[in-house]
Order: C-alpha cells, then structure tokens, then sequence
C-alpha cells in the first residue's frame, strides 16, 4: 500500500510480479503529490490478463492502473490487454509514450515497460535510472557481452537483464532493484522515470 489506507483502497495498481511491486513502491515513496494507492503483484502477465474485466467491473475503486512488460512485441501484449477490457472501456488501439489514461468510473490506465512506445521489460526501465557516466556500468556491460555464446544461461532477449544484475551485484550490499532506488544507487529524476511519476499522478490524481 502507498499512502492512507481509506484513500488507497479507492485506487488500485496492478503489476505483473514482486520486482514490479517494489521498484514502484520505492519511486513513489521518493516523490510527493500523488495520490494513494495500493498496488497487487498479479503473479504473472496470464493471472493479469485473467483478472482484468472483473476489477474493471467492480464498483469500488475509482482508479485501476495495469503496469506489465512490453517484452518482445510491443503491439501484441497491448492487443492482449485491449481485447480483455470491457467495452465500456475504450483503450487506443495503439499504445502511447507517456503512458494511456481513459477516464471514467473507474479511470483506467495502462503503461507497458519500458516507456509504453518500445519494447521491453521492467529491466529497461530500470537501466534509465543509472546514475550518468557511473563508471561501474561499461564494466557490467564487458562483462556480460565477454561471455561465450555456449556458455550463456540467460535467453538472447533478456542480455539487458543481465547486464543490470551485473551492476547490482558490484553495490555495497547486492540488492533487488527496489532497494537500489531505496539506497539511491538509482536515480528517480531522470526523463523515464519522471514519465511514469506523471502517468500516475494522471491516473490518480
């Protein structure tokens, strides 16, 4: 939950998954002037997709918010999570930088990591908050691209991840994304993140 609990239970945030939750939780407790809300990990984009026209249809909150990986084609996972809306609700048919809000009761928005036109994944969006020329981050990426083809354990779409994992792995004390925005070893002023910062104070005032 972010914020007072009798005006979070109004606005709801659902994410895919755990590092979802945090990574979120952690940029709004660093920023002012948004609204509070609770946040749900669905378990994963199938849970997300299934529960989507139930809390849409649902009387009690005045705000749903659905933040979920972009992953390899931006365009399909958006269909995917278009055709699940009710049709009262009127989603564009394309997704839009900056995130989509449509109003009414309740107001719905959707973003799609990482910035809602590219894609991507959480990881993505993350990587924008690397503090500029942090002398760590070439090294991480050596490191990672200096591994032997056979010998990589990562799929060939998730080497952003791993480059990322890499970087967190050289702080003081390794930590989940989340606890990086925590400690500050990630930046939440940046064009990004500041981005999503206004998408949900679009969406829940």
């Amino acid at each position: 939950m972010v914020g007072d609990e009798s005006e979070a239970a109004l606005r709801l945030l659902v994410v895919e998954g755990v590092n979802d939750k945090h990574v979120v939780r952690q940029i709004v407790g660093r920023e002012q002037r948004i609204a509070a809300f609770e946040i749900a990990g669905a378990g994963g984009i199938e849970p997300l997709l299934d529960g989507i026209e139930a809390r849409v249809n649902f009387t009690g909150p005045i705000a749903l918010g659905i933040v979920a990986d972009a992953n390899n084609d931006i365009d399909a996972r958006w269909r995917r999570i278009r055709n699940r809306m009710p049709p009262h609700i009127a989603l564009p048919e394309r997704p839009a930088q900056g995130g989509v809000v449509v109003p009414g009761r309740p107001r719905v928005g959707v973003w799609l990591m990482p910035n809602n036109a590219d894609s991507g994944e959480l990881e993505d969006f993350v990587l924008q908050m690397l503090p500029p020329n942090d002398p760590v981050w070439p090294r991480a990426e050596r490191y990672i691209d200096g591994i032997p083809d056979h010998a990589r354990q990562f799929p060939t779409g998730k080497v952003s991840r791993a480059k990322l994992y890499a970087w967190l792995a050289t702080r003081r004390d390794p930590r989940r994304m989340g606890e990086a925005i925590r400690t500050r070893d990630l930046a939440i002023d940046g064009a990004l993140c500041q981005q999503f910062v206004a998408w949900l104070r679009r969406l829940f005032g």
